[in-house]
């Protein structure tokens, strides 16, 4: 008997059902000498600091640096009950082997092995490898499954990667915030990538705007621009010299250029068009592709790969093909040139997975029946693998230098000779419902010949306003994100720049679930409290190359070049380093981690502010007694909880519609207005008022 661990409890349903094992079971699926069961994710963890000592529960500088002699793990909470049914599978006496199942990567790897050694599993284990949930592509995988011992060197990697990402932490977090008397939240990816948004946003709040002019003339009806010009008078003089003068054509310069298809995606590349195009975060897309991939409608998405393996040669045609029905708007419109699929084969480039396609299931699926969120991740898939395996779009540059007056004058334009890939996305441009990002209208010019001369030409000024950098977006801090210390990093390297493709999404939401990034429709803003963090920190700990300096390192270990106790010795020493060099917070910065207290409103009874306290908003008028209580059975007794916002609009406008209100007669819900009825006693009252609006 062996047994299959999968990473998700839908891929070891897909991988039960190729292999025959279809008796669901408790937490497993059986069935032709088969047993598959599943990690829920992260099943083991390393300890909390407090498992190695009882006085770690209270954060103090002097314990500081803790690093473990020995390394501990616990299974994580809320999977106590799956880990307990993996134990036991382990260690049947009917199951002579297993087999690692988890996503084919770093972490996925490090998932196994970790639940592997806690339940002091010795059995031996083989590998499944594979880039696709199919049923094809899991067959495939199970007929060339690898020893699990020739991915020691991956595990070596991902476990260095996990006990690194903790010490450095877990004690950078509890030395600034000990320091600083506030909570800190330090991390390798997450403070980096925080540093960029508030340098951002300095140079946006530093940025001056200025004025700066053009002077244009019109020869034979082309825009021919002049240089930029700071002060106005000077363009004005300019205009005067050339207004309604000659201009002669100094030379006319037609080059050919060629715009090269898009690579397929990786998942940070497809992070990036969402947000662009559908305004989806980062993680939305990740979890919409990977509901797709499980759906078998995608491949394996936590890829950071664009290209495909030769070995794909003969089934992509029959999958561009299959693409390109999915959308309709292509087939009929333009050819579908199978003559250029070998642009999107490159072994060579290839790591882990190969890049992010649609999968042959597609033909059988109807893609109407999905969410229009997945259908639109679909489709952008769908879509992006036609554009791929097009021709260049090829057009002709066309420059014209005019002379008017003693200044120049420059003129552009351009001829479309092969549209290529680009018909493609033009059509999928216009099924677009909303409006996206337009390219430059194509501009062609008048006829010309060098030496050519234009009489009484007009000269006018355009006013244009310098503008400040913009803000980040998902798309564009992902993209930053992703080159971040790219120089300080080999180019052999499996991971570059901030995070991985998979863990990128998971710490913007970490800022912006922290308090240290807030959205602004598309924008991510650091707030204060982000920008006073990474004014506290070393700049060690907020430039991208610690990560570099890691992945270069990480990397070596995975091929077997680079020891893994090597690298850890030089974390401790970098850990110890950071302890050593921090004793006490800078005096200039105390004062911006000092807390304050944000007030919920205006007492109605005396004007003092009023705060949230543990059980109660209370006023800060010590004389005065107005207070409202979070456990008040008005609320309690309809199933509502008096959350600062709820308190917040009963203190400025007296009264607040609320939806779903607990009738404890009837069981039902209702929708009413609640009112702030307070007359000045002990203790404040609240009523219900009914209206058509509230459906009373």
């Amino acid at each position: 008997m062996k047994l299959v661990i999968t990473e998700k409890p839908s891929v070891a349903m897909s991988i039960a059902g190729v292999i025959g094992a279809g008796q669901k079971q408790d937490g497993y699926y059986q069935g032709n000498n088969y047993l598959v069961s599943w990690c829920v994710g992260h099943l083991v963890e390393p300890a909390n600091a407090d498992a190695y000592d009882e006085r770690y529960k209270k954060w103090a500088y002097n314990d500081l640096p803790i690093i473990p002699e020995k390394w501990r793990y616990e299974v994580t909470r809320d999977k106590q009950k799956q880990f307990k049914v993996l134990k036991e599978l382990m260690n049947r006496p009917d199951v002579d082997a297993l087999i690692c199942a988890t996503d084919a990567g770093r972490e996925g790897e490090l998932i196994f092995r970790l639940v592997y050694h806690k339940a002091g599993c010795q059995k031996p284990f083989e590998r499944l490898w594979i880039s696709s949930m199919e049923d094809s592509a899991i067959k495939d995988g199970f007929d060339s499954l690898k020893p699990g011992a020739e991915y020691d060197n991956l595990y070596a990697s991902a476990l260095c990667r996990s006990q690194a990402d903790w010490l450095v932490g877990i004690n950078a977090t509890r030395l600034f915030s000990v320091l600083y008397g506030a909570s800190l939240s330090v991390g390798r990816v997450q403070s980096p990538t925080l540093a960029m948004l508030t340098e951002r946003d300095a140079q946006i709040r530093d940025f001056k705007k200025e004025k700066y002019y053009h002077v244009h003339i019109n020869p034979a009806g082309a825009d021919a621009t002049g240089e930029k010009i700071k002060v106005k008078t000077k363009a004005e003089a300019i205009q005067a010299v050339c207004d309604q003068q000659q201009a002669v054509l100094l030379s006319l310069t037609t080059e050919e250029k060629t715009v090269n298809p898009p690579k397929l995606y990786d998942l940070t590349t497809l992070q990036r068009d969402a947000n662009r195009i559908y305004g989806y975060t980062a993680q939305q897309t990740l979890d919409l592709a990977q509901a797709l991939y499980e759906k078998k409608l995608l491949t394996y998405p936590r890829t950071d790969s664009r290209f495909l393996t030769s070995d794909m040669l003969q089934t992509i045609p029959v999958i561009v093909n299959q693409a390109a029905l999915l959308v309709g708007f292509i087939r009929g419109n333009v050819g579908i040139p199978i003559d250029y699929i070998g642009q999107v084969i490159n072994d060579s480039k290839v790591s882990d997975h190969h890049a992010i396609i649609p999968t042959l299931t597609i033909s059988d699926y109807d893609a109407s029946t999905l969410p229009e969120t997945e259908r639109s991740i679909l489709q952008l898939v769908a879509t992006r693998l036609v554009c791929a395996i097009h021709e260049k779009h090829v057009f002709e540059a066309v420059t014209a230098v005019f002379e008017c007056g003693g200044h120049s004058f420059t003129a552009k334009g351009k001829t479309i000779t092969t549209e290529g890939w680009k018909a493609v996305d033009r059509l999928f441009r216009n099924s677009l419902k909303q409006e996206i990002e337009k390219e430059d209208v194509e501009k062609t010019l008048p006829e010309l010949t060098e030496g050519q001369t234009f009489d009484g030409v007009d000269a006018a000024i355009t006013e244009h306003t310098t503008t400040p950098p913009k803000s980040y977006t998902e798309d564009t801090l992902l993209s930053a994100m992703e080159r971040a210390g790219s120089e300080d990093t080999d180019v052999d390297a499996e991971r570059q720049g901030l995070g991985t493709p998979a863990t990128r999404a998971g710490v913007i939401e970490k800022l912006v679930h922290r308090g240290f990034v807030e959205r602004r429709k598309k924008q991510l803003i650091s707030t204060e409290k982000g920008i006073n963090l990474i004014r506290a920190l070393p700049e060690n700990l907020t430039s991208p190359k610690l990560t570099a300096e890691w992945e270069n390192a990480l990397t070596e270990i995975a091929k077997g070049g680079y020891a893994a106790p090597e690298f850890m010795a030089g974390i401790k020493v970098l850990t110890r380093t950071l302890v050593r060099e921090n004793t006490a917070a800078r005096e200039d910065l105390k004062p911006l981690f000092e807390h304050k207290k944000q007030a919920v409103g205006v007492c109605p009874r005396c004007g003092e502010s009023v705060f949230e306290g543990k059980k109660n908003f209370y006023c800060s008028n010590r004389d005065c007694s107005f207070s409202m209580w979070k456990n008040d059975r008005f609320f309690t007794d309809k199933k509502k909880t008096l959350t600062p916002e709820l308190a917040a609009r009963l203190l400025k406008d007296g009264k607040v519609p609320v939806k779903g209100l607990h009738s404890a007669k009837t069981g039902k819900k209702y929708d009413a207005v609640v009112v702030l009825a307070d007359t000045g006693d002990k203790y404040v009252n609240f009523k219900l008022e009914f209206s058509k609006n509230t459906g009373g």
